[in-house]
């Protein structure tokens, strides 16, 4: 059986002088709530890009999550099989 299947992930940025942080969160189908964060500072020396601090932030943000997810399967898989779970990363 095939099936396509659709998780949405919201990415809110917050902007504060040098620094942007970015926070990415989804709630899986079975009800996980799962939130990662990221962080860019910006070098004063550097030239105000915004754009540049929200792409670095959001993608620390999402490794983040990824990280946590994995470790929230790890959790669900070692329930489930009674087992400990270590997921490659």
């Amino acid at each position: 059986m095939s099936a396509t299947k659709h998780w949405s992930i919201t990415v809110d940025i917050d902007e504060l002088e040098d620094t942007t942080l970015a926070n990415a969160s989804l709630t899986t189908p079975a009800g996980h709530d799962v939130t990662g964060i990221g962080q860019a500072q910006r070098n004063p020396l550097d030239p105000n890009v915004p754009e540049i601090g929200d792409e670095l932030a959001v993608a620390r943000a999402l490794r983040n999550l990824a990280e946590r997810l994995l470790h929230t399967t790890e959790k669900d898989i070692s329930g489930a099989t009674g087992e400990p779970a270590h997921l490659h990363r």
